[in-house]
């Protein structure tokens, strides 16, 4: 399927939330979700269905200062 990811068009052959995050190598529990602009949280992506041209946003945190 085609997904917006982060602003860029991808091809994922992924059914779910988890199965996306998995494939795209993305891991740790401090990651934050959204699909079409909605928040889904870390319990509700393994049975959090996709599908073609949803826009989805990972964001990770990161360090600074």
């Amino acid at each position: 399927m085609t997904f917006i990811i982060n602003g860029e068009e991808q091809e994922v052959a992924v059914a779910t939330l988890a199965d996306l995050l998995a494939a795209l190598d993305y891991d740790g529990e401090w990651l934050a979700t959204a699909v079409n602009g909605e928040l889904v949280h870390r319990e509700e992506r393994t049975g959090f269905p996709l599908g073609e041209r949803d826009r989805i946003e990972i964001l990770s945190p990161m360090q600074g200062g």
